[in-house]
């Protein structure tokens, strides 16, 4: 497997990361398959500059033929230099599996605290990882690098792209079943209170489905609704 982060690519009058990492698997399908697309929370401090919330998205890719991480890389940055508006600070970072420990340490660090440019760059060299900075400040090269270590502990997150390159199985929203949940790629769905799993009934998601990668596994988590059509309400848990 191909790992893709990236972070600090908008500013506040721009479609996001989230949406930028949706458009690199659409645009790269002859190349790589797009499996899954996850969002990670990081330090929320106000030394980090960022634009809504300090957050990098990571994509999980499987190549479809032999084109090389540096070829993949050149595509990606191209596509990132013409969608980041001026005024955001992109960084990017591939990888190819296995994930050294040292790179998920950094992930879960990067969630607790401050974490330098430097720091992440010298990392990245250590382990002979690419990763740069591709424009105003350089500093989502700490996201970026973060995003790739914390989808690989397969224990953090929200998942928001579930499919293949042209079929997204999570673009659902609205009120729906929990057996049509588990047909489009939710592994378990678990009501938040007790963490009991739920395998029957009817599900308000809101907006639109954002399960989470916990244990290796898809989870959407729940709360009970009392005289509601539906038994139970989606939660958004980061």
């Amino acid at each position: 497997m191909i790992f893709v982060g990236i972070d600090d690519t908008d500013t506040l009058d721009d479609p996001g990361t989230n949406q930028l990492a949706r458009h690199l698997v659409r645009e790269l399908h002859e190349s790589v398959r797009g499996r899954l697309i996850t969002r990670h929370q990081l330090l929320e401090d106000p030394r980090v500059p960022c634009t809504r919330k300090n957050g990098c998205a990571a994509i999980e890719f499987e190549p479809r033929g032999s084109a090389s991480l540096a070829e993949l890389g050149e595509q990606i940055r191209r596509l990132m230099l013409a969608w980041c508006p001026e005024g955001s600070d992109p960084g990017l970072c591939i990888a190819s599996a296995p994930i050294p420990q040292a790179i998920i340490d950094h992930g879960r660090a990067c969630q607790k605290r401050l974490v330098s440019q430097g720091e992440a760059r010298q990392l990245a060299a250590s382990h002979g990882i690419y990763l740069e900075g591709l424009g105003g400040t350089q500093d989502g090269v700490i996201g970026a690098l973060a995003a790739i270590g914390l989808i690989n502990t397969r224990d953090d997150g929200r998942v928001i792209f579930l499919g293949s390159s042209a079929v997204d199985h999570f673009d659902i929203g609205g009120v729906r079943e929990v057996d049509e949940l588990l047909r489009s790629g939710v592994e378990e769905i678990r009501c938040q209170a007790d963490q009991v799993l739920v395998t029957a009934g009817s599900v308000d998601l809101g907006k639109r489905l954002r399960p989470n990668y916990r244990g290796g596994k898809v989870v959407l988590y729940v709360s009970r609704v009392e005289g509601q059509p539906c038994e139970w309400l989606a939660q958004r848990v980061v």
